[in-house]
This record gives C-alpha cells, structure tokens and sequence, in this order.
C-alpha cells in the first residue's frame, strides 16, 4: 500500500480549487540583536532610526507605485496605511523614548513597542481589527531589515502556476505576486479571513488557505499541491488516483462556473414572474470587476469602515470623496447602496481616544450611534457622499438603527450637510434615497413606523440573529445557538417584509443569509425585492430563483413555520429542497 499523502488543514482564505507548484517565500521575521549604547552613541541611533523610516516610506511609495494602476487602486490604500504607521507617534515617539532612556539599539525598542502594540490588539474582540496586528508586524519588520541592512522587497520570479506558500504574506507582497499573473494560489501558516491575504486574494477570485501553522515548514520548493481553498484543505504531492480525481473536480466546478455564467446577463425571475434584483457585496473597488462578471446588478452594501482603520486620523473629506467617486464612476449608473460607518466598540478610528475600554461593544456606542456621538466624523463621511453623489446612483443606508429618533437625526445631519454644501456652491445629486439597515429587534418590530420616513430596508441578518438570539456567534461555547431558520428570526423577517410592502418601499438583504441557496426560496415567500451577496454567490442564487415559483415558495414558507424549533424547520427544508431540486 502506498504512504497516505500530507494533507495540510487551514481556514478557508479564498474558495476554489487550485493544482500547483510550492513556491516558498521567507517571510519570516528577521533576527533582532539587543546591543547597550553609550550616553554618547544616542543620538546617533536616533538619526539611524528616522534614516530607516525614511527609507521604509520610499519604499512602500516605490511598491505602491507600481501597483497603483487598474483595480489594485485599493491595495495601494492598505499600503498608504501601512506609510501612516510610519508616522504614527505610538510607534514612532515610543521607540524614541526606548532608545534614549533604556539605551538600547533601534531594532531592539521596535521590536520592544510593537509587542506592546500587539498586546493591546489582542484585547480586542473584532476579528477584523485584530487581524490588524500582522500590519504592525510588517511595518516593524520593514523597518529593521533597513535597520541591519537586509534586502527589502526583493524581486523574485515566480514561475507559471505557482502556489505561493509562507508563514505569512505582506499587503506589499500578495499585491505584487498576483500583478504577475502567474500565481494560482496561496497557502500561509497565519491569518484568518479578515487578512490581507485573504481580502486580496478573494478579490481576485484566486483561491487560499490560510492559518495552515505550519505548512511552511512541512512543504518543500516544487511539491505539487492540490489546493482546496473552500475547504481550507491541501493535499501535498498526492498519489496519481487522487490527482486524477482533483483534475476531475477541478473540470466539473469550470464547467459549472461558466455554465452559471451564461446566466450573468439574465433576470432572477421565479417560474411565476417574480423578479429579484440581485447585487453585491463589497469593501474593497477591486471587488468591482469580478462582481460584475458574476452578474450583480448593483450594489447593495459598500462598507466604508477600512478606509477608516489601521491609520492615525480618519480619512478626511477630499479622500472619502475620490474613493466614493470612484466606486460609482466604476459601477457605471448601476445603483450603490453606500453604509455608512460602522465603526465603535473596539473598532476605533485613528486620532479618536476611547475614554475606557467597553465591557459589551457589541451592545454598545457603535455604528449609527459611534457616528451620532462623533458628529465631526459622520458629517466629514456625508458631505463627501454628497459631493460624489453626482457621479453614479447613490443610495446611502444606516447601520444599527434602533429607533426612528436615531433615523431622525441622522436624516437631519445629512439635510444640514447639503444645505452647507450649498450655500458653499458644491454641486450634488438630487434625492438620494435614504434606507435603514435593519439589524435589531428593536428596529425589526417597528418596522411599520420606521417604513414611513426610510426610503427602503436592508436587513443585516448576520447582527440580527445574533440579537435575536441572544447569542455571541464569535464565541465557540454558544455558536452552535446562530440558527437563521430560527422560528423567532423568520417571523421577524416576514414582519420586515410585510411593513415594507405595506409602505411601498422596497426591501433587500444583505447580510450572510441572503447568498444560501437553501434559504433563497424562504427569502422569495417572504417578498425580498433585493439580494446581496458576495461575487461568487450571485449566479448558484440566480439560477436557483430562475427554477421556483413563488406560489410554491410561499406554501413551503407557511408549512415551515408550523414547526417549533430551529432543528425542525432545518430538517423539513432540506428534505423539501432535496425532494423538489435533488
């Protein structure tokens, strides 16, 4: 019997399949020397230091520069943030004040600062922004090897159809990488699905497994990987019967991706004439490309909150304005749902200071509430929202809402915003259409009311269940209690559904749940006018829209919702959907 291939096990970074080469990159951090200094040799150090940031920042503008062009416009903004830490003075003034009280050789206090840095990362609870701590130790790491001289951002020559594998990648790196064109894929021992690796490389649709520990060490130059980045799983140098299998996978899911394909340019119309606007999901103006190619029709959630973290003061308003100009003027007149911040607990724009740390921010000053209690931040984002409004159809959406009193006031801020652009000569759209994100109870069952001053609904179903439930789902004891056919969150859906229709405002969803298949036929009883979803989920949705009626649909949705629990509605569903669509 032959020996049972190595099978690397990670998270999923990137869905697909990919079959290539091992190309390993070092990424690993350089060795640091700890040196005393004489009283003498301080200042020195000093200027040793501000010449190594200086030569960091030529060279992230020398990366940034030739990965400037096209749609890696937002990589060049993560590198623009990585240039601000540069500049930060928690990095900057503490490795100053090391160097000259301790004594101590530069490379020694950045390494000493950054672990302190990392230290309070950890003590934050959202994922996103912890990932953040791997940009810290990228800056760090720049900014010793120019410190001892060792050779930064070196050109390699990644062969045709090479799967790139290290103990983590750079924004700089994977930026540069798929620019090649020869990169099929990426296996990392760190990072999770808010990495950069892992935003980059689902932007351009090129499949990854990251969080695999220890991969770097147990794949060798040339090993032959069969990727599987929707799995999270690699198969290292595996044996010819399960090569050929892959091969035959790989084949299938072509063929099944361009026969979904073919349907990009058609309607998600049900058998009986029911239409769905089908639109996308997004943070990043690369995503652009492959959601159009996908066939989204619009765009139902733009998340502005990256342009706001990883950096020392918020974006101001010229910006904002060019990067919301710019997703509109790329979706070509195709309507753009913009949310506004998202932003508090312990996601915390640059040059805001938290006054004490949050027991429960996921219940706390965030979202429409952090921007209402940070006027200056929320009318900077609303002006340049205004101002790029007449490039493209805007539509802008608040997040978190919990009361028509917050929607009041937000409406009121944005009216104050254009009378002051106005009286400033600033040319601007006309009505905007204003919409609520509905993701609290609250907000769910007085839905009725908030329907008579929103110009339409979203509802962000990941936060939804979550408070309906009661439930942390980051939290791995109560996860598996994150139920979306949840008898308690179908009836608040139908209820969502229903207030809007009453009112004659369209609703849509934009949250996790509307990109499954499996609950697309509930979400088309209930009367959902709008879907949005991730680029890759938009053509299995639409060609499973195009095979259903909503009459059936809609006795599927009433029989389902005479069960009790959560387990029960799941079971009759998927039993009905097998019976009906196998």
């Amino acid at each position: 019997m032959g020996q049972s291939p190595l099978v690397l096990t990670g998270i999923c970074g990137s869905p697909g399949l990919a079959l290539g080469r091992a190309y390993l990159m070092d990424r690993r951090k350089v060795r640091t020397p700890r040196n005393r200094l004489e009283e003498s040799q301080v200042e020195a150090e000093l200027l040793r230091f501000r010449e190594a940031l200086e030569r960091s920042d030529a060279q992230l503008v020398d990366v940034k520069a030739r990965i400037s062009t096209g749609d890696a416009h937002d990589h060049a903004l993560i590198l623009e943030a990585h240039r601000l830490m540069l500049q930060d003075p928690m990095f900057v003034d503490e490795v100053r004040k090391l160097v000259a009280r301790d004594r101590v050789n530069a490379e020694w206090a950045v390494r000493r600062v950054v672990r302190k840095l990392r230290h309070m990362f950890d003590n934050v609870q959202d994922e996103y922004f912890r990932e953040r701590k791997s940009d810290l130790d990228f800056v760090a790491d720049r900014v010793v090897r120019n410190l001892v001289g060792e050779a930064v951002d070196e050109e390699v020559e990644v062969p045709e159809g090479a799967i790139i594998v290290a103990h983590d990648l750079s924004p700089a790196d994977t930026a540069v990488l798929l620019k090649t064109g020869r990169v099929v894929g990426f296996v990392t021992d760190l990072g999770g699905q808010t990495s950069h690796t892992a935003i980059v490389a689902r932007a351009r649709e090129t499949p990854a497994v990251v969080g695999a520990v220890r991969a770097s060490e147990q794949v060798k130059p040339g090993d032959l990987l069969a990727l599987d980045g929707t799995g999270g799983t690699v198969l290292v140098n595996p044996p010819e019967a399960a090569l050929a299998t892959f091969r035959e996978t790989m084949a299938a899911r072509a063929a099944e991706e361009r026969a979904l394909l073919q349907t990009r340019d058609l309607q998600a119309t049900s058998l009986d004439g029911f239409r769905v606007v089908l639109k996308g999901n997004m943070e990043f103006l690369e995503e652009i490309p492959s959601l159009l190619a996908h066939g989204a029709e619009g765009i139902g959630l733009f998340r502005t909150e990256f342009m706001f973290l990883d950096r020392e003061a918020p974006p101001n308003e010229e910006e904002q304005f060019e990067a919301y100009k710019a997703v509109l003027e790329a979706m070509g007149g195709r309507p753009v749902t913009i949310r506004t911040l998202d932003l508090g607990g312990d996601k915390v724009p640059g040059g805001v200071k938290r006054s004490e740390r949050e027991h429960n921010p996921a219940m706390g000053l965030r979202a429409i509430r952090y921007c209402l209690a940070h006027r200056d931040i929320f009318r900077t984002q609303l002006r340049a929202l205004l101002r790029a409004s007449i490039y493209g159809s805007l539509r802008i959406m608040f997040p978190l809402v919990s009361g028509l009193s917050e929607l009041r006031e937000a409406r009121s801020e944005l009216e104050a915003c254009r009378s002051e652009l106005g009286r400033e000569g600033v040319r601007m759209g006309g009505r905007i259409p204003v919409g609520v994100m509905v993701e609290t109870p609250s907000a769910a069952w007085i839905a009725d009311r908030l329907a008579q001053e929103a110009d339409f609904f979203s509802v962000g179903t990941n936060d939804l269940i979550q408070y309906s439930i009661a439930i942390d789902r980051q939290n791995q004891d109560v996860a598996y209690l994150y139920k979306p056919l949840h008898l308690s969150v179908l009836r608040s859906l139908r209820h969502i559904c229903q207030a809007a229709k009453q009112a004659g405002i369209p609703v849509a969803m934009c949250g996790e749940m509307a990109g499954e298949p499996a609950y697309t036929l509930l979400l088309l009883a209930m009367g959902f006018d709008e879907l949005s979803m991730a680029a890759g989920q938009i053509a299995g949705v639409k060609q499973f829209l195009r095979r259903v009626s909503r009459a059936d649909a809609v006795g599927l949705l009433d029989e389902a919702m005479q069960f009790s629990t959560a387990e029960e509605i799941e079971r009759f569903v998927n039993a009905e959907l097998q019976r009906r669509f196998a």
